[in-house]
């Protein structure tokens, strides 16, 4: 009874090799996207910027590609464990330039924003995510997102994902965007505005991916914030941008072996 034992495990233990294995040598599958987005120029815009839209996603194999909301920033998966991943996450922000508010305010320089993430499938359907991100330069301040997507598919064939969007920011980063200092009020008019950290932004973000051949497709977002909080009542905002911040850009995407 043990030697028959021995070799069923044996024989189980080999095949489940074989299976990995294959899994491994299966050819991955990379999907890029390219196109143009508008996004707000600045936190607490009025106008809007085109820039790049990119999307880089790969699967192993038949596997359909794994979800991204559009608006989520880039970076690595480090570890996963039973629906949870946790990775990096690296963003940009634009920078504003005193002409942008008629030499009134201190510019805002580009800035580079690096973190992490952590986010749970609640359900193939279903998915939360929150992510934070430090301000390297520029803003030098904390920024961070929490959000829900649902997402209903047809493998890659077509894609449908929307859910709510939550902003949160310290006061370093408020301040340098929705701020008044003593200073710049001495000489521009305005009144002195303290921006503190909290809430700073509630939304929703939808996408859309069609794929129109084995090979081209079509990837597509649209996303609405509302400035709230300290930030919605700066008088940055109400003489030089909007409470209303917009942004959606489409993309020809090629899937490629």
């Amino acid at each position: 009874m043990g030697g028959a034992l021995s070799l069923a495990l044996l024989a189980t233990g080999t095949a489940a090799y074989g299976q990995e294995e294959r899994e491994e040598r299966a050819p991955r599958r990379t999907r890029i996207a390219l196109g143009p987005q508008l996004v707000p120029s600045f936190p607490g815009s009025d106008s809007v910027s085109v820039r790049p839209l990119i999307d880089v996603a790969r699967a192993r194999g038949d596997d359909p590609f794994p979800f991204e909301a559009p608006d989520e920033s880039s970076g690595p998966i480090v570890a996963r464990s039973n629906g949870w991943q946790f990775g990096v996450a690296f963003g940009v922000e634009g920078k504003r330039s005193r002409n942008d508010t008629d030499g009134v305010l201190p510019k805002v320089g580009f800035t580079v924003e690096l973190g992490g993430f952590v986010q749970y499938e609640v359900a193939p359907a279903f998915r939360l995510r929150t992510e934070f991100r430090q301000g390297l330069g520029g803003h030098k301040g904390l920024i961070g997102t929490v959000s829900a997507d649902y997402v209903a598919r047809d493998g890659d064939q077509w894609l449908f994902s929307i859910g709510p969007r939550a902003t949160f920011a310290n006061g370093r980063y408020n301040r340098a965007y929705f701020g008044i200092s003593d200073e710049t009020a001495a000489t521009s008019g305005l009144s002195p505005y303290r921006a503190d950290g909290g809430l700073q932004a509630v939304g929703a973000a939808t996408g859309f991916l069609y794929q129109l051949t084995p090979r081209w497709g079509i990837y597509s977002y649209a996303k609405y914030d509302r400035l709230v909080g300290d930030p919605g009542r700066s008088p940055v905002v109400r003489n030089f941008g909007s409470r209303n911040q917009l942004s959606g850009g489409v993309a020809l995407s090629y899937t490629f072996r």
